[in-house]
């Protein structure tokens, strides 16, 4: 079964976010459970932004031991130099180069035509490779740009020294259907990246950075570039926690699987929630508050005969704890005898429709009802 790269992108992208600015020392932290978690890659951020960010990746280079360190720079030397110098200090250095190849970045961002940004491209690349012998390089836009013109880029990155090339979803323009195509395209039209990794970085404007991540997985990418959360610039980034568990509940499908250790996504999620001060949904997948949480009745008599009539996931699976129920007007009689017998408690007949009957009407009045205040109407 084919393994897939994870390339981390939590302290690059997803540090974009407005308000979620981290100092070294939290990123420090965050990079050491990301190790924990095993991801293969971590984009440690963006040296050539700010001094303290060089400083904060250097620290993560020396530190982290297991991943590959990368950071990212534009295709300009100063930029590259910077980067290096912050990332040369890793076990296993990476230099990451982006530079957009769409139309509209080529005319509307650069002011200059495809043949220019071209040779932009294979210069930053050559003098990236004659510094760090793992290069990446990323055409962002890539789902905008004109396909041939997009291949030869490929190609020609990959002849100056490119050991990654990443097709970047931008702006969250792809669909699956597309973005699979795209991928098999690419490496039916550019033969030279079967000597190197093929990578995918989804945008979620549209809410398909999952799905379109997944798609590339299905048609031929090696590497997948994520956050946990899915947290990043604007919408967001492809949700590590979704992409990973996808792969590890339909391994029939996608005939792919990570390295990932699973049990320890939920801690990873709440320390990027907390330090980053950014809280997900209740209904987030995998990790949300409400991901385990029972409260139909249908639902939680189907689970007390069986976990797998509603658990696709086991919540020890991500280090999550095991399923709650949440008690309401829509629980039913399974579920409140589940409670009572769990704290000792048996009673049968009229007495346990007495009870029940007392269940619904608080309910019904402030719409949920704790375990302790079911068995305080036994009392």
């Amino acid at each position: 079964m084919k393994t897939i790269k994870i390339f981390d992108t939590t302290l690059r992208d997803g540090e974009q976010v407005p308000g979620a600015k981290l100092n070294a020392d939290e990123k420090i932290i965050i990079a050491r459970q990301l190790e924990k978690l095993n991801v293969d890659v971590i984009e440690a951020g963006f040296p050539s932004s700010s001094p303290g960010d060089a400083e904060a990746v250097k620290r993560i280079a020396k530190e982290i031991k297991t991943p590959v360190i990368t950071g990212l720079s534009r295709a300009v030397k100063s930029d590259i130099d910077i980067l290096w110098n912050s990332v040369r200090y890793a076990d296993r250095p990476r230099i990451h180069i982006v530079l957009g190849s769409s139309d509209i970045h080529v005319k509307n961002k650069f002011r200059t035509d495809r043949k220019a940004v071209l040779a932009m491209a294979v210069a930053a690349v050559r003098h990236a490779a004659s510094l760090c012998p793992d290069v990446e390089y990323s055409p962002e836009d890539a789902t905008r740009s004109d396909i041939d013109y997009l291949c030869r880029v490929v190609r020609e990155v990959i002849w100056a020294g490119a050991t990654v090339v990443n097709i970047a979803d931008t702006v969250g323009w792809a669909v699956p259907q597309e973005f699979g195509q795209l991928i098999q395209t690419i490496r039916k039209r550019v033969p030279e990246t079967e000597g190197i990794t093929l990578s995918v970085h989804c945008h979620n404007d549209c809410g398909l950075a999952t799905a379109n991540t997944l798609a590339a997985i299905k048609n031929g990418a090696d590497q997948v570039e994520v956050t946990m959360n899915g947290i990043g610039e604007r919408a967001g980034n492809a949700a590590l926690e979704e992409v990973v568990m996808m792969l590890a509940t339909r391994p029939d499908y996608y005939g792919a699987k990570t390295a990932v250790r699973t049990q320890e996504i939920t801690l990873t999620s709440r320390m990027v929630q907390e330090m980053m001060h950014i809280p997900v949904q209740p209904n987030k997948a995998i990790i949300g508050g409400n991901a385990f949480r029972h409260s139909s009745g249908i639902h939680q008599d189907g689970i007390l005969k069986a976990k797998d009539n509603y658990e696709i996931i086991s919540p020890e699976m991500v280090g999550a704890v095991p399923h709650e129920f949440v008690l309401t007007a829509r629980s039913g009689r399974h579920a409140v005898r589940h409670i009572l017998e769990s704290a000792g408690i048996k009673i049968d007949g009229n007495e346990f429709e007495s009870v029940f009957r007392k269940f619904i009407e608080k309910a019904d009045v402030q719409k949920e009802v704790s375990s302790q205040e079911v068995i305080q109407l036994v009392q």
